[in-house]
């Protein structure tokens, strides 16, 4: 069983849709995956696909129901565990709270193959602590400056946490290839130079007007482009993670 955190110093870079589409990508390849959504007080991976949990993380850190039981079945194969948005006292879980939550999950992936943490953007203390829970932590950036700024602030935490040999790094949202690997570069050098440690790429996703499209109608875009520049690329990133 592995568990793949998603995460990124800022909103706007296409974290949740990357979780959402690797988590189906794994799934169509055979793999059982579990979708939590960890993105605590911002939640929106049911949002984006359109579904009404009939309980969420919200639920169990009420004590209304298990971690198991707010599991929800999504037809593309996948469980996913929904969080709860708009809930502020979930962006800011007592630590105790929050190891309880990580205990539980530890039990129930042992039923998968992969469990995808879709985190919140930003570098809170919570969301550190998901980062370090997981085997590999996918740090995820676009070209623009802010975004390279804040991931490799994500990046820096990580590396102080005794963790940064798990970090991995996604460029989405490029405009060719080549510009991704630019983009890559451009990040790969400050942690280098600050850090003494060099990130690996394992994927650079082109941008695609269908990523959009598919948001918009809340389907999962390897079920309606699965022949995509995205879906490729996201196909070739799971396949990078082995």
């Amino acid at each position: 069983m592995t568990l793949i955190a998603v995460a990124s110093g800022k909103g706007g870079v296409g974290k949740t849709w990357l979780a959402v589409t690797l988590s189906h990508t794994l799934a169509r390849a055979g793999r059982r995956v579990l979708l939590f959504d960890a993105d605590l007080g911002l939640a929106n991976v049911d949002i984006q696909l359109g579904l009404t949990p009939h309980a969420d993380l919200g639920g169990v850190l009420a004590g209304q129901v298990t971690l198991a039981e707010a599991v929800l079945a999504h037809e593309g194969g996948f469980d996913i565990l929904p969080g709860r948005s708009g809930s502020g006292t979930l962006a800011a879980l007592p630590p105790a709270t929050l190891e309880a939550v990580l205990h539980g999950l530890s039990d129930l992936a042992r039923r998968y193959h992969t469990v995808v943490l879709d985190l919140g953007a930003g570098l809170e203390p919570t969301v550190q602590r998901l980062a370090a829970f997981a085997d590999l932590l996918l740090v995820v950036a676009t070209e623009e400056p802010t975004s390279l700024t804040d991931a490799y602030a994500v990046l820096k935490l990580h590396e102080a946490a005794g963790r940064g040999a798990s970090a991995r790094i996604v460029v989405n949202q490029a405009p060719t290839r080549a510009a991704g690997t630019r983009t890559y570069l451009r990040l790969a050098r400050a942690c280098t130079a600050f850090l003494g440690r060099t990130p690996p790429c394992v994927g650079v996703i082109r941008r695609d007007a269908r990523v959009g499209e598919a948001i918009r109608r809340q389907t999962l875009l390897l079920a309606r482009h699965p022949n995509s520049d995205a879906a490729e690329d996201v196909e070739a990133l799971a396949a990078a993670l082995g």
